[in-house]
């Protein structure tokens, strides 16, 4: 049996841990300390030790669990009602460190230096250039070895680069605490928090660091992490234990360091941070025993057990570390597409060592140092060496931009997926509206003909100073209403919304003439105001701590002074309470009034409170009738109720259907959540993309709807079929089987008094239909949803800690439109990955080509002759390619990017499209090269190979060595034409962006756009020439000669590559294959661009060639009298809105 002794009340004030530290000053002075205590302090507790009274050195050599909070506080100089200063947290989080544990997993130099050294191309240029250095060709082998040089040392930098900022993105999505420092609430980040500070933690929160609970309501933590305990334990925030070797689970008055709040509230003092925490004891023992630790998982924990088979273990972690490392430096660790394309390197790998076989086939196994060179050169062409080190540069580019966009991609997989996304379920208070809510309406039948009191002219959604009081059309003073009601329903309401409410509103800057929540008047807070003294307290600045629906309940309570810290001053003090669940969507409190009653009070969907309510305090049909008008006004309507608890104890506070009953119907309140400027915009911007948007909300279906209609979900144009299930109550919507939610013809656009379960049922209906879904939450109960969904997103302002370790994704604004934003820059990053991904196979391709039929031209020796030398392509591979692969995963978005249908996930980047234009432009540009060579061999030379011309220069290499030249302009100036034509897939070199840059000579200026790339295009144009002129360079290490009649033949490959390249563009566009089908004009894009309103364009062109079967998109209708509208393939009209200064006449 466990000895506790009581220490202050849960929700009693705590005695002044300041009068405690003064009251013993002297008698510390005087003490001796004989040895360092056993709780582990850091630098800055010890630093201040001696300094402490009696009772703080009693606390400090012995657990936090035995201590008093009062103890502790003085002890980390700190107060359990201001927290720490400012200035004192900064100093201990100096001294002492961040609050993590010390793991391996950051940036690791040794880990990128190998990938640079074991990928595919590294190990066949090493064996190139032993060969090179075996035969004694010292040039060229001190070419190759640099180049292998520079390869390794811009790869390091560019994936280090990508690491840190890869590192420093998942760092900004790391918890954020809720603390007090210098008396106010404040949010920080987990790993700022220092020993000494005050915390608050509720449901869903991690809990930051141990923590020493001194007040709380209901809390449980799930400590299975600790204690492999599946059920939540209780904490006990009044008791202190006497034993100090108690076992972990049982420290009640404890909350350790990552477990989760399941359920309830509370506040509690940092006895241990980092490695200090009791996870962090056990991440140290793993670490000691185990050589390393990357997070104190479950797994890891129970581990520690069997610390006894050290030795069988050893080998099997050596193991399975060398496997790891073989992976990850092959590129096998990592996101889907980087896998998929990591293993389709190591195919074309296996494909060179066929090619070289091939070679030396072709040679009859008679393989000389110049055959194997060869060879050696096919098996370099082949594989597209810059491959991964862009597309690790791409995504890290995307993961900053994204970031810069109020979007943190925790899982790198959600960035790929995000271009796929067919459909969207979003919450609406919060992510759609403003989530600054205020109370508008407030309905209370007992007041006779002035039943409802309404607020009006707010600015400020915080402050209860901010806009004035009205019933029946009249201005009124808060003191005069109350004053000229004699009943006691009002009265009652107030102190309900009051009480029962968890919200905190302050005012930073108070005036002298105004007293505030923080200044005690005697017995009230005076804040009553005349209409016209209003205005004078708009420049104040009012924050508000919680959520919107009970900030804007607290700040209507404190316009009558009935705010629930006043009350609480007046005596009132909290027994019992009962928080929010979104599944039964109500909350209850049980206080004491200062005249010793038990008094329940009760706020909720009417739904889920009209069953505890006493059906004689209210008209069922009046109050419906209420419902339903504030409802269709926008209007989020909650009900409040109350219950005089009898004075025998006879009921069981603590269990909720004891107190949920026979309630009292005292009210309505209504309240508006505006939603979003943007929201309309985002919407529509959706719709145009192919996206279905899903408004998933707990709020009446009258409201939801009215929301629904504002942001554009739903319209009047819609057809009929979608009309009759587009709104539904997540009752029903649960009550039908599976078959009959796949039998609807459309999945209802808007789901009202939506629960988790409905929201999983969603994703799963979704799922069946082939939808690759979004999904939003912010709650603890969301979790489920998220993590089913294709791509879940938290919200980073309001989501507790459990639905962001669920998600995906973690919105820093809770903006609908920074959803559609990270849609579009996921569409962003597969357009610019397949970009890089053609241009580097047309340029294997193109090689592959050239060198294997350079097979069949033999010198007077009988050799194959090299149509390029082994140097000439690894040119054009590291410098020309690499640079240019670069620029195309730094391309920005294009205009009609988000006017597309959501492409295919499971086709993934090697599209059809893709496939056809890698192997009719690299075909091309391989008979191109090899053209060129032939025609100056045949052409201008009559055919004379010369002989032993691939080891160096002699008086018979003339020829062969200004074909070879020839070959290598047209080979990079073709690479650099490439890197402009695939920009767009569809739209022509001269026509890449009518909208951004419309007129004759518009491709100037698009091609300019992207200055890196262009740069890269015009230093590779540039850099040719001294390649090809520069003595000794040309001719000793590259084995070429300059050029002068045999430009002319350069000049008409490029010119025959660029029509080649636009006819088969133009072949798209005429019969809408692939991309060409989506070819847009200017008219519609600037229409689309800004939100055309039906009616403002009079006569548009089609946004489609043709309607297609396979093509999920939308068209523009052309010719309606109404002006255009944006249609579905089924005709279903969805109306552009905004804009109505623009008219295009037809032509």
């Amino acid at each position: 049996m466990v000895n506790v002794s009581s220490s202050s009340e849960a929700n009693d004030p705590p005695e002044s841990s300041s009068g405690i530290c003064g009251s013993t000053q002297s008698t510390q002075e005087s003490e001796a300390i004989d040895k360092p205590p056993p709780l582990p302090l850091t630098a800055y507790e010890n630093h201040h030790y001696h300094h402490l009274h009696h009772a703080s050195h009693h606390a400090s050599s012995a657990p936090p669990h035995t201590v008093q909070p009062e103890v502790l506080a003085c002890l980390f100089q700190s107060d359990l009602e201001k927290g720490l200063t400012a200035s004192a947290a900064t100093t201990r989080l100096e001294t002492d460190g961040k609050n993590i544990l010390e793991n391996d997993d950051g940036v690791s130099v040794l880990s990128i230096l190998l990938r640079q050294v074991s990928n595919s191309l590294t190990l066949v240029l090493i064996l190139a250039m032993s060969l090179s250095y075996g035969t004694k060709d010292w040039i060229e082998g001190g070419v190759i070895t640099a180049v292998i040089s520079l390869n390794i040392v811009i790869g390091f930098v560019q994936d280090y680069k990508a690491d840190k900022t890869m590192q420093s993105l998942l760092s900004l999505s790391a918890p954020v605490a809720t603390v007090i420092r210098d008396g106010q609430l404040v949010k920080v980040s987990s790993q700022d928090i220092v020993v000494g500070d005050i915390v608050k933690i509720k449901v869903g929160d991690v809990v930051p660091a141990d923590l020493r609970i001194f007040d709380g309501m209901n809390i449980e933590c799930d400590e299975a992490l600790l204690t492999g305990e599946s059920l939540a334990a209780a904490k006990t925030p009044a008791l202190t234990f006497d034993d100090p070797a108690i076992p972990i689970g049982d420290r009640t008055n404890i909350c350790y360091s990552s477990s989760t709040v399941t359920k309830g509230r509370g506040a509690g003092i940092v006895v241990g941070t980092g490695m200090r925490t009791e996870v962090g004891r056990i991440a140290k023992m793993l670490k000691a025993n185990q050589g390393s630790i990357k997070v104190a998982s479950s797994d890891d924990i129970s581990s520690v057990s069997s610390l006894s088979s050290k030795d069988s273990q050893s080998y099997t972690q050596h193991w399975n570390k060398f496997k790891y490392s073989l992976k990850n430096s092959l590129g096998l660790i990592g996101t889907p597409l980087q896998v998929k394309l990591s293993k389709f390197a190591i195919v074309l790998f296996a494909v060179a060592l066929i090619l070289a076989i091939i070679v030396f086939s072709a040679s009859r196994w008679m393989v000389d140092n110049d055959v194997l060179i060869y060879g050696i050169c096919v098996a370099v062409a082949v594989i597209p060496e810059s491959l991964i080190a862009v597309l690790t540069i791409t995504l890290s580019v995307a993961t900053k931009a994204m970031a810069n966009g109020h979007v943190l991609v925790r899982k790198m997989q959600a960035l790929e997926a995000l271009g796929g996304v067919t459909d969207i379920c979003s919450d609406k208070t919060g992510t759609l509206t403003q989530g600054k809510m205020i109370t508008r309406h407030v309905w209370i039948p007992d007041l006779g003909d002035k039943q409802t009191i309404s607020v009006s002219g707010t600015t400020n959604s915080f402050s209860p100073q901010s806009g004035y009081l009205e019933i029946g059309g009249h201005r009124v003073n808060p003191a005069d209403v109350i004053n000229s009601n004699s009943v006691d329903t009002l009265v009652m309401f107030l102190k309900a919304i009051g009480l029962c409410n968890l919200a905190k509103i302050e005012c930073k800057k108070p005036s002298s003439d105004v007293s505030f929540t923080n200044e005690k008047s005697g017995d009230h807070v005076s804040r009553n105001r005349s209409n016209s003294q209003l205005a004078q307290t708009q420049a104040l600045e009012w924050i508000g701590y919680g959520e919107p629906t009970d900030i804007s309940l607290q700040v209507f309570a404190m316009r009558f002074d009935s705010g629930r810290e006043e009350l609480q001053e007046r005596g009132w003090k909290l027994v019992a309470e009962h928080p929010f669940d979104s599944s039964i969507k109500r909350m209850s409190v049980i206080y004491e009034s200062p005249s010793g009653k038990r008094i329940v009070f009760s706020k909720g969907a009417f739904e889920a409170l009209s069953n505890s309510l006493d059906a004689s305090s209210y008209s069922t049909e009046e109050v419906h009738g209420r419902i339903n008008s504030m409802a269709q006004d926008g209007l989020r309507v909650l009900c409040v109720a109350y219950r005089l608890l009898p004075s025998e104890p006879d009921i069981v506070v603590n269990r909720r259907e004891s107190v949920e009953s026979d309630l009292k119907f005292l009210g309505l309140a209504g309240l508006y959540d505006p939603p979003r400027l943007e929201t309309h915009g985002a919407v529509l911007k959706s719709k145009v993309a192919g996206i279905r948007v899903h408004m998933l909300t707990g709020d009446h279906p009258g409201t939801a709807r009215a929301i629904a209609y504002e942001t554009g979900i739903l319209s009047d144009t819609m057809s009929l079929a979608s009309q009759s299930h587009a709104v539904m109550v997540a009752a029903d919507f649960d009550a039908m089987s599976d078959a009959e939610v796949d039998a609807l013809p459309e999945l209802p656009l808007v789901i009202a008094r939506c629960t988790p379960t409905t929201k999983v049922r969603m994703v799963e209906a979704l799922h069946r239909r082939k939808a690759f879904c979004v999904m939003t939450g912010d709650g603890v109960n969301d979790s489920p949803a998220l993590k089913r969904a294709d791509v879940g997103i938290a919200m980073g302002l309001n989501g507790s800690d459990v639905a962001k370790e669920s998600s995906d994704i973690v919105l820093t604004d809770d903006d609908f439109a920074s959803i559609i934003r990270a849609v579009e820059e996921g569409r962003r990053l597969f357009d610019n990955i397949q970009k890089f991904l053609v241009h580097l196979l047309i340029s294997n391709i193109s090689q592959v080509i050239l060198l294997l039929c350079g097979l069949a031209f033999k010198d007077a020796t009988g050799v194959s002759v090299f149509p390029l030398s082994p140097l000439e392509i690894l040119w054009a591979n590291m410098i020309t390619s690499s640079f240019l692969a670069m620029g195309l995963g730094m391309e920005e978005a294009q205009p009609d990017i988000m006017h597309r249908p959501p492409r295919d996930l499971k086709v993934g980047v090697f599209t059809w499209e893709v496939i056809t234009d890698k192997m009719i432009y690299g075909t091309t540009m391989g008979i191109l090269c090899l053209g060129s060579f032939v025609i100056v061999i045949f052409g201008g030379n009559g055919g004379d190979l010369g002989e032993d011309c691939n080891h160096g220069y002699n008086g018979t290499c003339g020829p062969v060595f200004h074909a070879r030249a020839a070959s290598f302009a047209v080979l990079s100036f073709l690479l650099l034409l490439t890197a402009w034509e695939v920009k767009h897939f569809g739209r022509s070199l001269f026509s890449l962006d009518p909208i951004r840059h419309p007129g004759t000579f518009s491709v100037f200026p698009a091609l300019y756009y992207n200055k890196f790339l262009f740069w890269a295009v015009i230093g590779g144009f540039l850099g040719t020439f001294p390649v090809i002129y520069i003595p000794v360079v040309n001719k000793d290490v590259f084995k070429h000669l300059g050029l002068s009649w045999e430009w002319g033949v350069v000049a008409g490959a490029c010119v025959i590559y660029i029509v080649v390249v636009e006819s088969w563009k133009a072949v798209k566009r005429r019969t809408g294959l692939w991309s060409g089908k989506l070819t847009v004009t200017q008219e519609v894009m600037h229409a689309v661009e800004h939100g055309a309103t039906a009616g403002s364009v009079s006569v548009v062109s089609t946004l489609s060639s043709r309607p297609s079967s396979s093509h999920d998109g939308y068209m523009v209708e052309v010719g309606s009298e109404e002006g255009p509208k944006l249609v579905d393939q089924n005709k279903e009209n969805i109306e552009l809105v905004n804009v109505r200064t623009r008219h295009v006449h037809n032509k």
